[in-house]
């Protein structure tokens, strides 16, 4: 049987989209989207729970997203998640969570 690796998220743009050019000349842009659950605490309280989420658009979603996203923007995204390890200058093994977008909907217009 085939998984199934889908995500969707609505959340807001901790940042305007960074687009760079791979070697192969793919267009890649890069945001950060926060999404909050608000819950109650045993004690009635009312608290939020905030994630940050690092997305990844390619091609012509990427040069939409660079030219139309906008830090504090809401967006709804679906892709998939993807992890990757490296080593950093120090040799250290670093770990990194990716959604790699599949389709973009900005349901606001930009802050």
């Amino acid at each position: 049987m085939r998984g199934i690796n889908w995500v969707t998220l609505v959340g807001n743009l901790g940042e305007s989209p960074e687009i760079k050019s791979l070697s192969n000349n793919v267009k890649v842009a890069r945001c950060n989207i926060a999404t909050t659950d608000i819950f109650r605490t045993k004690t009635g309280e009312t608290s939020a729970d905030t994630q940050w989420h690092t997305v990844l658009f390619w091609s012509a979603l990427a040069e939409l997203a660079a030219a139309y996203l906008r830090k504090g923007q809401l967006v709804y995204v679906e892709g998939r998640i993807r992890y990757r390890t490296y080593q950093d200058k120090s040799e250290i093994r670093r770990y990194v969570t990716e959604i790699h977008a599949d389709s973009l909907v900005m349901l606001n217009k930009p802050a």
